[in-house]
């Protein structure tokens, strides 16, 4: 049997909107948790006087034992519709969500945005839903979640409905694409199966949605870029790279080029699984073997590209980034480290260029003397080593970065333009 498409679905909204229950009760809805499994937490949470936590205890348990490394059936990550098999990149606070989305494997196609009825819009709300847009997600679905402490009143779902229309029109979402859904995750209304406590809603539940979500596009006709993840020396075989197709497809007999270091050779053989393959393509983890490249030739954070059409290598850059989180303003001259597909590499600022409003876009201050936690700015950077990054034009998937300081990330971006290595 085929596999079904895959999608990776990012889980946002503010801190106690209920995200977790919602994919808890995804996951026990679909199958990929046994009944048994959520008894056992309801009795724990029950013993706890916590019984509506049963569902996201499931998660929350789960991020623990992944925390802990201890490794948990690949199902507690996986749910199936009838048409996909979806990813939960779980999105716990956004700090983890940011580095979990820039960092390429889990840049997700599409996302449930989850909003209290009770509390409607709040600041981490908007925050998500900007940075989504920021980072490319262009499908949302709305959850409008716990009706069952609304008592399911239709008027209090339709004005958070328009207080979430609003915001998604400050970022370009147009709300009449997007399903809004009055859920409660805890008592499952609407989330796989239709409510008769919402007698009055005609539109599909979570699960019907999920499955009107479009297939990404595979990036087949971008050229040829493959961060390198890590990079074996194999006795007998030479030195294999590891990493994940991002765009365009690779054949054996092509012509590579190693970024930033310059090194070319030609593709012996790709491997996928364990097997030999003929080509790979985007989303594809392969490891493959280059003739002419030895193993200080390669390393994490390289990317791979056609010997015709090379990686590009920025001298410096223009971005435009939000910061997220900042304990003090940011000012030219700093120096944090970029996240950039499996590349970490310390830029400076070196000038602050337009301060934007975060919620049109549009110029508010030319040349800021310093921007701030909430703040978007377009900025001029300068990498202290070689990066290859592209610009989000061209290869969005490429474009894309997280800035980390302090052991937490500060701001998210994308490259508008580059001043390429001569």
């Amino acid at each position: 049997m085929a596999e079904k498409p895959h999608l990776n679905l990012a889980v946002i909204g503010h801190i106690d909107h209920g995200k977790s229950t919602l994919v808890g009760r995804l996951m026990y809805d679909t199958g990929a948790i046994e009944p048994h499994v959520i008894e056992k937490y309801r009795e724990e949470a029950k013993a706890k006087g916590k019984e509506s936590f049963a569902f996201a205890w499931v998660m929350d348990s789960l991020k623990e034992e992944r925390e802990r490394g201890i490794t948990i059936d690949i199902a507690h990550q996986r749910f199936d519709t009838d048409k996909y098999y979806f990813t939960v990149v779980d999105c716990p606070g956004h700090r983890d969500f940011v580095k979990n989305m820039i960092t390429g494997a889990s840049q997700a196609d599409a996302a449930i945005l989850v909003v209290s009825g009770k509390d409607s819009v709040q600041a981490q709300t908007k925050e998500h839903v900007f940075l989504s847009r920021t980072l490319g997600i262009n499908q949302l679905i709305i959850a409008i979640n716990k009706m069952d402490e609304i008592n399911y009143d239709e008027a209090k779902y339709e004005k958070a409905v328009e207080d979430v229309s609003v915001l998604l029109k400050m970022v370009g979402f147009k709300p009449g694409d997007i399903n809004f859904i009055p859920t409660s995750a805890f008592e499952g209304d609407n989330i796989a199966s239709h409510s008769d406590n919402t007698k009055w809603y005609k539109g599909p539940t979570i699960l019907e949605s999920l499955d009107t979500l479009k297939e990404p596009e595979k990036p087949t006709k971008l050229p040829l870029r493959i961060p390198v993840q890590d990079a074996y020396t194999i006795s007998g075989i030479g030195t294999v790279p590891v990493g994940r197709v991002e765009t365009g497809t690779m054949k054996k007999g092509d012509k590579v080029i190693f970024q930033p270091g310059g090194t070319t050779g030609e593709v012996k053989s790709i491997e996928m699984h364990h097997e030999e393959v003929p080509e790979a393509v985007p989303g594809d983890n392969i490891g493959w073997n280059v003739r002419g490249i030895g193993k200080n030739d390669v390393r994490r954070g390289d990317v791979c590209g056609p010997a015709d059409k090379p990686p590009t290598v920025a001298e410096e850059f223009t971005a435009q980034i939000v910061v997220l989180q900042h304990p003090s303003a940011i000012t030219a001259g700093y120096t944090p480290v970029f996240h950039c597909h499996t590349a970490q590499v310390a830029c400076t600022l070196i000038s602050l260029d337009k301060k934007l409003d975060p919620k049109t876009g549009e110029v508010k201050e030319e040349n800021p003397s310093f921007i701030k936690t909430g703040d978007a700015a377009i900025i001029t950077v300068k990498p202290t080593r070689p990066l290859v990054i592209e610009n989000v034009k061209e290869i969005p998937q490429m474009g894309r970065f997280a800035i980390r300081d302090m052991g937490q990330t500060v701001a998210a971006g994308m490259v508008i333009s580059i001043k390429a290595r001569p």
